[in-house]
């Protein structure tokens, strides 16, 4: 397992649900970290609960989706608190409703926030860490990033997306027989209340995770350098049920009850 202390760790979405977690676990561990985030208050209250118990967490106001505002944000952590050394794309939306009771707004927010986003601190941070020959890449896609899910088709769409992004560059950096890690997280819905409402039909399988919980994992597989954590287990299957014929595995999407698991979403409140 290796060792964070006094590297440089940014992570969007810093300020609430797993992404505060995750950079509360990684100031823990010695890290310096820089969270990102839109909100201002959040990062104020995650600034705020840091120093109270002795950790290292600066917080930067940034619009990820927003390419000039990531390249600046990007030169000022740099500037506060040197190269950087983890990345973690966690920032994401949820529009929760099917596509055409979508707004075109809110698809273009999805595909900005939770894509393009990823594609902008990846410009910003990889190319140092590549000179540098050491840091690590994280991308959070999700189990919606592996199978299409009902109320989900431009968060589905974004994170496949993001899959995807996430197994190039893996690829690219492979080539370049690069030591920069990479990890890529498929997490089924977790309890951050950005899901809430969702349901499963059989928890024992598809539990809704604990946030603490899924953080704890993600930061345990960053520090075991592995490329890919998937959440819980039993998501594993869908790659098995993609052997099947289209109407065998909308069957099994039916009796396990995803396709009516966004049902009853109401999302988080404002």
């Amino acid at each position: 397992m290796k060792s964070i202390r006094d590297q440089v760790a940014v992570v969007t979405g810093g300020a609430s649900g797993i992404g505060r977690l995750m950079a509360l676990s990684f100031a823990e561990l010695g890290a310096k970290v820089v969270a990102w985030d839109i909100d201002e208050a959040a990062l104020g209250r995650l600034e705020a609960e840091a120093k109270g118990r002795g950790l290292s967490v600066l917080g930067i106001k940034c619009d990820v989706s927003d390419k000039e505002d990531v390249y600046r944000r990007a030169a000022e952590t740099v500037a506060a608190a040197g190269p950087v050394d983890i990345l973690v794309n966690n920032a994401g939306v949820v529009s929760g409703s099917t596509f055409l009771d979508t707004s075109d707004e809110k698809l273009r927010r999805t595909i900005d926030v939770n894509v393009m986003s990823a594609f902008w601190t990846a410009k910003a941070f990889l190319p140092s860490m590549i000179e540098r020959n050491r840091g690590h890449l994280v991308t959070i896609s999700s189990a919606a990033g592996i199978v299409g899910v009902t109320g989900l088709a431009d968060y589905s769409a974004s994170k496949f997306a993001a899959f995807g992004f996430h197994e190039a560059i893996r690829m690219e950096l492979r080539r370049l027989k690069s030591e920069v890690r990479t990890t890529v997280v498929c997490p089924f819905f977790i309890d951050t209340g950005m899901f809430e409402g969702v349901s499963t039909r059989f928890p024992f399988l598809l539990p809704i995770l604990k946030s603490e919980r899924a953080a704890a994992r993600i930061v345990g597989a960053v520090l075991r350098n592995r490329k890919r954590l998937v959440m819980p287990p039993f998501v594993y299957s869908v790659y098995l049920l993609r052997l099947l014929p289209v109407g065998l595995m909308d069957a099994a999407a039916d009796f396990f009850g995803i396709s009516r698991s966004m049902d009853a979403f109401r999302g988080r409140k404002p």
